[in-house]
């Protein structure tokens, strides 16, 4: 079990596998008042820093789930180096389905929805996790603006125009599942371009170092057009947040 080979390698030096600065996380961490014992889950948890650095700033507890084994290796080196190994948990495997043993209370997906089905599923999935009165924290993109077309969208990497929505309509969305938002924090410029151009430095080095490798033919075509893609696309028109909810 493990995540496509490409994101392996595309974001292997990442700490953050989402536009979000360590600024950001800390904002975010801050934001919901966290207190000391807080027990948190994370599904889709990638290098752990999220839950690393609020055990260390807020003394947190927590337990994070994700399918990349590199990724996983990373957190638990991550919660070491912070001092916070005893903390939290990481765990190899699917976050499909997965339901914490213990309540927590904050249930999070930052940017993994698909875990789900979608924003809905992913929701209703968390919620099975949660303490009465806990938070659920929905990591999402939502368009700046509109493409126009449904190239542009897929230049943005969706599928199609309907695969994001407006961030009004997203906030919209939350509403209609009987959920209250009760803080969201956004990423910024800075952070896109820190998540995305910090790929192609990894995917360089990594070029020089595996020349020979059968996969170098498929990273030398993603470097060479992804600048221009993203300075064209997702740049122009994708926006991404964390939004937290509340049941009402």
């Amino acid at each position: 079990m493990d995540i496509p080979r490409i994101f392996s390698i595309t974001e292997s030096a990442h700490r953050i596998h989402n536009p979000f600065t360590p600024h950001k996380l800390a904002t975010l961490g801050a934001a919901l008042r966290l207190e000391p014992g807080t027990r948190v889950l994370d599904l889709g948890s990638g290098s752990g820093e999220m839950l690393c650095t609020w055990a260390r700033d807020y003394g947190i507890t927590g337990v994070g789930i994700d399918m990349s084994q590199l990724f996983g290796e990373h957190a638990k080196l991550r919660a070491q180096q912070l001092g916070v190994a005893d903390r939290v948990e990481f765990i190899h495997g699917d976050a499909a389905g997965y339901v914490a043993e213990e309540k927590v209370g904050v249930a999070a997906c930052l940017g993994a929805t698909w875990i789900g089905g979608g924003v809905s599923g992913t929701i209703e999935l968390l919620a099975k996790s949660l303490d009465a009165n806990g938070i659920i924290l929905i990591g999402e993109p939502y368009w700046l603006q509109l493409p126009p077309t449904e190239d542009v969208a897929k230049g943005c990497l969706a599928d199609s125009i309907s695969d994001f929505l407006m961030l009004p309509e997203l906030l919209a969305s939350f509403d209609d599942l009987d959920y209250d938002v009760v803080e969201m924090v956004l990423a910024d410029q800075e952070g896109w371009d820190r998540y995305e151009a910090a790929k192609w430095l990894t995917m360089r080095r990594w070029l020089e170092a595996n020349p020979d490798d059968d996969f170098a033919k498929d990273v030398r075509a993603r470097l060479t057009v992804e600048p221009k893609r993203y300075a064209a696309y997702t740049r122009e028109y994708l926006g991404w947040g964390v939004f937290a909810l509340m049941a009402r």
